[in-house]
């Protein structure tokens, strides 16, 4: 079957009948005999994102704007103040800001939007990423133990992408963005690239 066959097909299934595929596809993993790791990564996954559109469902037709960028900058640089200027335009706007919930360009895009207009989707580490002074108690606060259902939510819930200057994350995520929208794998939004004042 073709990819646009089976996009096709898909956009004409009921709810009902792909939760009965996902049912499907559980059983079936019980039939192949998936290991106890497999099946741990599947239900973690799964209940990651369950909450997370239960969350996100609340704000459906909301504006979101997902902010990407260093972590490890400081109060007070050029960037870091640039990113707070940025959340604050987009709050006044009317927009949320989305960001990784961490320090450096996402605590200042947070502290420019203040706490009402501030989702954070934050992974657990053991090392790093304590969450923000913005998203500490907040209850627009989602945590998330993989890379790949954070990085999910970033790009399903936005209406927009803007990158600050960052490191080897920021460029991750950079790529995967523009990848997705180059292949066609998500909605078109726009991406605006911010320079360095």
């Amino acid at each position: 079957m073709t990819k646009v066959r089976e996009r096709r097909r898909i956009s004409r299934v009921t709810a009902e009948e792909l939760l009965d595929e996902m049912h499907r596809s559980i059983d079936g993993l019980g039939e192949d005999g998936a290991s106890r790791a497999d099946l741990k990564l599947l239900s973690r996954t799964l209940k990651e994102l369950r909450h997370a559109f239960r969350f996100f469902d609340g704000l459906r037709g909301r504006p979101k704007v997902t902010v990407f960028g260093s972590a490890r900058l400081s109060a007070g640089t050029p960037a870091y103040r640039q990113a707070e200027s940025f959340g604050k335009a987009m709050a006044r706007s009317g927009w949320f800001v989305v960001t990784g919930a961490g320090e450096g360009i996402m605590e200042a895009a947070h502290i420019g939007a203040g706490r009402e207009h501030s989702i954070g989707v934050n992974i657990l580490l053991p090392f790093e990423q304590p969450g923000n002074t913005v998203m500490e108690g907040n209850p627009h606060l989602i945590q998330t133990k993989y890379f790949f259902t954070r990085k999910l939510l970033f790009l399903k819930e936005s209406s927009g992408v803007a990158l600050f200057p960052g490191g080897f994350g920021t460029m991750d995520e950079a790529f995967e963005v523009l990848t997705l929208l180059q292949t066609g794998k998500t909605h078109l939004f726009p991406v605006v690239l911010v320079d360095e004042p």
